[in-house]
C-alpha cells in the first residue's frame, strides 16, 4: 500500500519512502554542551599535564631573585587589597539591587546646581567600585535625575566611599593626610564636571541607557548574579594591576623609575596614564599606589583620582551605556580636570 507523500518542511528534510516511515533530519538538543564548554576539560586537563611537565623548569625560573621579588610584591598587593574588593563588591551588590533608584531621584535637589554637590556627596556613603558605579549612574538618569548629578555621582563614588577610603589609609599608615587629599580631590573633580555637563552638555550627547539585564529576575538571583560578575570583572583586573606593579617593582631599572620620579610633571603624568592602562578596581588601587615608593605623594595621588575616573574598562562601559559619543567627549576632559584636581590638591595638603 503506497503511502501518501507529506510536503517536506523545514524539520522534514527527506521525503518518506513506501512503506517505510518517513526520515527526520535530527534536531539539535538544546542541552548537549556548546563546542566551547565541551573543550574546556580537555584545555585545563592539558594546561595541567604541561605544568607537570615543566615544573622542573619553572621551579628554577621561580627560584630566581627577580622572580622571587616579582612574587612578593605580587602576592603582597593582593593579599592587601582582596578582601577590601570582595566588601565592596557585596555591599555595592546590595545597593543596586535592594534600593530602588527611584529613592535618589527623592532625594536629590530639583535644581541642578544644588543637585551636583549632593550626589557627589552621596557617593561617600554608597559603597561601590567604579564597575558598580557606571549602571547605578544610568539607573539615575533613566528615572529621571538630572544628567549632571548622575554623572557627577558616577565620578565621585569610586573614590570616596567608605571602603576606598579605609584602603586607602591601610595602604598609606603613615600617610594619614592621602585619605583627605583623596576625598577633597576626587569630590572637587566630580562636582566641576558635573557643573561642566551642565553648562556646556547637550542632549544629543548622552544617549538614553538602556534596562539592566537583572530587571525580571528575583532579588536573591539579581544580588548573585551582581556579586559573581564584578567578582570576576573586578578581581581580573586587580590581578594585572598586582601583576603591573609586581613587574614595574622588579624588573624595571631603578634609573628609569628614579628619573620619572625625579621630574614632578612627569612623575605625575606618568601615574595618571598607567592608572589608566591598568584600570585597577578603586578597592584594591591604594595598594597598588602604595607600592611605588619612588613616586611623590602627590604623584600617587593623582594615580588614585584619575583611575577610578576614567580607565579603559570604564570608558567601554561609558560607551555602552551613555554612547559612544558621549564617552570622546566625557573621557579626555575627565582625565585633565581629575591631574588638575590632583595637583591642586596635593599642592594643599601634602
Amino acid at each position: 500500500m503506497a503511502i501518501t507523500k507529506a510536503a517536506p518542511t523545514g524539520a522534514d528534510s527527506h521525503e518518506p519512502v513506501d512503506g517505510l516511515p518517513a526520515t527526520r533530519s535530527p534536531d539539535p538538543n538544546p542541552s548537549d554542551p556548546k563546542p566551547s564548554e565541551s573543550k574546556s576539560p580537555l584545555v585545563l586537563t592539558m594546561l595541567l599535564l604541561l605544568l607537570v611537565l615543566l615544573q622542573g623548569p619553572i621551579r628554577g625560573a621561580l627560584s630566581a631573585p627577580v622572580m622571587q621579588s616579582w612574587m612578593t610584591v605580587f602576592v603582597a598587593v593582593l593579599v592587601q587589597a582582596l578582601p577590601f574588593l570582595v566588601l565592596g563588591v557585596l555591599l555595592s551588590a546590595a545597593i543596586a539591587v535592594f534600593v530602588p533608584a527611584s529613592f535618589f531621584a527623592r532625594a536629590l535637589p530639583k535644581r541642578p546646581v544644588l543637585a551636583v554637590p549632593v550626589a557627589g556627596l552621596a557617593g561617600a556613603v554608597l559603597p561601590g567600585c567604579e564597575c558598580a558605579s557606571v549602571p547605578v549612574a544610568g539607573a539615575l538618569v533613566r528615572r529621571g535625575v538630572t544628567p549632571a548629578a548622575a554623572l557627577a555621582f558616577l565620578l565621585s563614588a569610586p573614590a570616596i566611599n567608605p571602603i576606598v577610603l579605609t584602603a586607602t589609609a591601610v595602604a598609606f599608615p603613615r600617610n594619614p593626610e592621602m585619605v583627605l587629599a583623596r576625598f577633597v580631590g576626587s569630590l572637587l573633580v566630580a562636582c566641576v564636571m558635573g557643573w561642566l555637563w551642565q553648562r556646556l552638555g547637550r542632549t544629543d550627547w548622552l544617549r538614553p541607557p538602556e534596562r539592566p539585564h537583572y530587571e525580571g529576575q528575583s532579588k536573591g538571583a539579581a544580588f548573585w548574579g551582581s556579586v559573581r560578575h564584578d567578582v570576576m570583572h573586578a578581581g581580573g583586573f586587580l590581578v594585572i594591576g598586582a601583576m603591573a606593579a609586581a613587574t614595574l617593582k622588579a624588573v624595571a631599572p631603578a634609573s628609569w623609575l628614579r628619573t620619572a620620579a625625579a621630574n614632578p610633571l612627569v612623575a605625575i603624568l606618568a601615574l595618571a596614564i598607567l592608572a589608566v592602562l591598568l584600570s585597577i578596581c578603586s578597592e584594591a588601587d591604594a595598594f597598588v599606589a602604595a607600592s611605588l615608593t619612588q613616586f611623590s605623594l602627590t604623584a600617587k595621588l593623582a594615580f588614585l583620582v584619575v583611575g577610578p575616573m576614567i580607565d579603559l574598562k570604564l570608558f567601554a562601559m561609558q560607551a555602552g551605556t551613555f554612547g559612544r559619543g558621549f564617552a570622546l567627549r566625557f573621557a579626555p576632559a575627565t582625565f585633565a580636570l581629575a591631574i588638575a584636581g590632583a595637583v591642586l590638591t596635593g599642592a594643599v595638603l601634602l
